[in-house]
């Protein structure tokens, strides 16, 4: 049984830099058998690296291939902050479940499809044309509609005084809009719906709907929105492993750290290795 939120301890915080590397994998897991695995996967920043163009983070063969063979042996899931369809057309695997819009879309390996805040559309699609109307005028900003976020990447505006403006406007209408909250990432600024749900959410719900509440569940991500997918994973005794791409001192509650989305291929290969030889 999971302890509730109220009752688990805080998790340990080190910057990404202190945190020691989860290669190689056996000795990460240890050296006894952990038993079934449910690996969870963040996309960009983890599995591809981070760029200008969110269309250019294109996932690597290799590594398609090592995520093909891993969910062939255990189960695997992708939990990304891209819109459903969206992630779901770059990993390109059948038969495995993807959460989108940071688990406010989820669809399952039968096909079927589970959404929430819908009831929050509205109000986004009016944020959005308050974001067109106040940063359209900006060289290099792009915003971007998902299905249940808006995200506003500021990575190609070069003007400092203009990314604090990106800013503060994010936060504005994430405090004008009473149905949204206003977050952020690596060069990214977002408007979701102020539920009480995200990427840890998103994990324990699939652990339930493919009856895998047993299994122990890893999870690779790179970013702040990652660090729910890691409190989840953690308090069912599970392992958080952290990418650190170009940032290594902000803080994390991660087991262990990769340094590139290569070193995250080396290690789901590994993985692979050690479950397909469990259970073999």
């Amino acid at each position: 049984m999971v302890p509730s939120a109220d009752d688990r301890p805080t998790p340990r915080t080190l910057p990404l830099r202190e945190l020691p590397s989860a290669l190689p994998v056996r000795q990460l897991l240890g050296s006894e058998h952990r038993g079934a695995l449910a690996v969870f996967l963040d996309y960009d920043g983890t599995l591809t690296p981070i760029v200008d163009d969110p269309d250019d983070a294109l996932l690597p063969p290799a590594t398609r291939s090592t995520i093909e063979a891993l969910a062939a042996a255990t189960l695997v899931a992708i939990v990304s902050g891209r819109d459903l369809d969206d992630v779901r057309g770059m990993v390109g695997i059948e038969g495995i479940a993807y959460a989108g819009s940071h688990g406010f879309d989820i669809l399952h390996p039968d096909g079927s499809r589970q959404q929430l805040a819908t009831a929050h559309v509205e109000e986004l699609d009016r944020a959005q044309a308050t974001l067109d109307a106040e940063l359209g005028d900006i060289p290099g900003v792009r915003v971007e509609r998902k299905g249940f976020a808006i995200a506003v990447h500021d990575r190609q505006v070069d003007d400092a005084t203009a990314r604090a403006r990106i800013a503060e406007v994010v936060t504005r209408l994430g405090e004008e809009h009473d149905q949204l909250r206003a977050t952020g990432g690596k060069r990214i600024h977002e408007l979701r719906p102020d539920v009480d749900w995200d990427k840890g959410r998103a994990i324990e719900a699939l652990l339930a709907a493919l009856d895998a509440e047993d299994h122990v569940p890893v999870y690779l991500g790179d970013d702040l929105t990652d660090e729910d997918g890691f409190r989840a994973v953690k308090a069912r005794d599970g392992i958080a492993v952290v990418v650190r791409g170009e940032d290594d001192d902000r803080p994390s509650i991660a087991d262990a750290a990769l340094d590139t989305p290569e070193d995250a291929r080396r290690f789901l290969a590994e993985l692979h290795d050690l479950v397909a030889g469990a259970t073999s």
